[in-house]
């Protein structure tokens, strides 16, 4: 595994120890990153978008919650594997993989997401205030500012305070809904017909969206990837595999209660407004001011209001450690954290002054559900690369995804990305219809809409033709030039792949055949175990240490015979491996040995020798198996 040359949230990397004995003890040690997660799956976007989809159609649409629930559980344990095994964040994985172009399109629509995501805890926090306290929008916006100052205490008091102080902060939340279900007494049965997939309209479809929006949040996957982190574990197979199995525990804990929170907020939507008639509330406001008259109570909005002020506190904090890790991973911008805190709740701060000032307070309850379809629509974006690279093998060694996951999760893509697709084309037409400027949508927004399908055709397929873009193209058919044949070439720096199998002899004898007494000769072999191809250089096992005691002794039998002889150990894959040892020993010949393998056995055991010759500029001499 990379050691990362900048670690993802540098303040907490690695900072909670689970050595610990026991299962129980090992999971709490883990326990933690994902509840920083789930409250970004219980922030007010949901609270918007999941009051309208009650409101408006009862108890129908929480099969749409339960179907997101799943689809975020596995996309974030494919996130924390990735954090986990490549030593990477989702953000840095794609600056390392994609060209600048690329990077600079994902950074701009990272950062587009989480000023959606933070436009809705602003608001709402805002909003909670409001209801409680009787202060302004506009004033309970700019306090929000304060949450920055609640993050720096926080982080440096330890990424088990932060963790602790959000599990309170959920804690707050789900007592309080627990209280408005006994208030709403909500109808089971209609409720368990809710869990039977349907959609009455376009007007379903656009709060369905918004519903898989506001839970498969995409700035939630760059920040889950960075999270697990935080955690100092061994670095080797196993200790890598009780990682993920730990954190994928971990992760079905606490999406599953940010579930019911949400399933709640529906629920009590369905069985008061909806119940009543009521089937246009959607400002979270109205909500509120409805509540005492329909359930007979004054501490149901009192209630309602406090878990919205935690709702909002708590997702403003994991926002801003998003924006942090996204500006980090595609930026390598590495200044003063608090610096960096300010800019991201300004990204914040700022649209939503902008948005209560342009269009008033009475609107915020259709900007929230707008920022949570904001987010459906940038998911694509971040779930494609991720996908991508928890299933290549270079990257995650034995610990890439398995093939039934892979159809897991391309299945979740393909529905993520075909509802969005469904929705522009309906919001198009809208538009389409109700303007009477129709050439501006054809001139500005449809090409964004195509230029946004054709980086999603990028991410797609570039990763599936960069081996075969990578590999360099001979001209095939170039002019006859002036052949001088008259020069003598002698190798002088000899690369040898040394695999100990009975080639081995023949294919030093032929090395020094060519190289002779003054030649300078590297041994070179690629350990492939396992831990090997997960951690690198950093493996310390019995078979690297007997492997290089092995080269050290064909190195000492050439040595004894007057010969210039260096040894080089690789690790993981030979195909990558050996042109790197040749590039940086200068070699002008490589010598391999080959086996003799035809058709059936290079399916088995691989093409190495065609892999290395197409990924080194030197000749090389294969010596076959007599």
């Amino acid at each position: 595994m990379k050691d990362p040359i900048n670690k993802s949230l540098e303040e907490v990397y690695a900072t909670v120890n689970t050595e610990k004995k026991g299962f129980f003890r090992k999971l709490m040690a883990f326990m933690g990153p994902a509840y920083l997660i789930a409250v970004g799956y219980m922030d007010p976007g949901n609270w918007a978008t999941d009051i309208a989809g009650g409101s408006q159609f009862g108890y129908s649409l929480i099969w749409v919650l339960l179907m997101s629930n799943l689809m975020a559980l596995l996309l974030q344990s494919l996130s924390t594997r990735l954090g986990i095994v490549s030593g990477r964040d989702l953000a840095q994985a794609s600056k390392e993989t994609y060209n600048s172009p690329t990077n600079i399109s994902l950074y701009i629509l990272a950062e587009i997401a989480i000023a959606a995501t933070d436009l809705a805890e602003v608001l709402g926090m805002a909003i909670g205030l409001q209801l409680l306290f009787g202060i302004p929008l506009m004033w309970g916006v700019l306090l929000t500012f304060l949450d920055t100052l609640i993050l720096l205490f926080l982080i440096h008091r330890g990424m088990r305070v932060m963790e602790a102080f959000i599990l309170a902060l959920i804690g707050i939340i789900g007592c309080a809904f627990f209280i408005e279900m006994i208030f709403a007494k909500p109808n089971l049965t209609e409720l368990a017909s809710g869990f039977i997939p349907s959609l009455e309209n376009e007007s379903a479809l656009y709060i369905a969206i918004g519903i898989i929006g506001a839970t498969v949040m995409p700035h939630n996957l760059y920040l889950h990837s960075s999270l697990v982190q935080s955690r100092q574990f061994k670095r080797n197979l196993q200790g890598t595999k009780d990682a993920i199995r730990f954190n994928l525990i971990d992760s079905t804990i606490a999406l599953n209660l940010a579930f019911l929170v949400n399933a709640a907020i529906l629920i009590l939507a369905a069985s008061t407004f909806y119940r009543a008639g009521m089937y246009e509330v959607s400002e979270i406001q109205d909500a509120h001011r409805f509540l005492e008259p329909i359930l007979g109570t004054h501490l149901a909005p009192v209630f309602f209001a406090i878990a919205l002020i935690a709702a909002g506190q708590s997702s403003t904090l994991t926002g801003t450690l998003a924006g942090q890790v996204v500006m980090e991973g595609y930026l390598n911008l590495r200044i003063q954290p608090w610096i960096r805190r300010l800019i991201t709740r300004l990204l914040a701060i700022v649209p939503a002054v902008i948005a209560i000032m342009a269009f008033g307070e009475q609107v915020t309850g259709k900007l929230l559900i707008l920022s949570q379809v904001i987010l459906s629509l940038q998911l694509g974006f971040a779930i494609i690369p991720l996908i991508h690279f928890v299933s290549d093998r270079h990257r995650m060694g034995k610990l890439a995804i398995r093939w039934w996951v892979k159809i897991l999760a391309w299945l979740t893509a393909s529905i993520i990305v075909g509802l969005n697709v469904q929705l522009v084309i309906q919001q198009l037409g809208l538009w389409l219809d109700s303007t009477n400027h129709p050439l501006l949508v054809y001139t500005i927004v449809v090409p964004l809409f195509v230029a946004a399908g054709i980086l999603l055709l990028h991410l797609l397929i570039s990763p599936l033709i960069k081996t075969i873009l990578r590999e360099p193209k001979n001209q095939l058919h170039a002019e006859t030039g002036d052949l001088n044949l008259s020069e003598k070439k002698e190798f002088r720096r000899i690369a040898i792949a040394i695999d100990f199998s009975d080639i081995d002899r023949q294919t030093l004898q032929d090395a020094i055949a060519i190289g002779g007494d003054d030649a300078h000769y590297l041994l070179i072999h690629v350990v492939e175990s396992a831990g090997a191809m997960l951690l690198g250089a950093e493996i310390q096992d019995k078979e690297t240490a007997d492997d290089a005691l092995r080269l050290q002794t064909y190195a000492s039998a050439l040595q004894d015979q007057g010969l210039k002889v260096e040894t080089q150990l690789g690790f993981g894959n030979p195909k990558l491996s050996i042109p790197k040892a040749v590039d940086d020993f200068n070699a002008q010949l490589l010598v391999m040995g080959a086996h003799g393998h035809r058709f059936f056995k290079d399916l088995i055991f691989g093409t190495t020798v065609d892999a290395v010759r197409h990924n080194v500029t030197i000749p090389v001499f294969i010596v076959r198996e007599d």
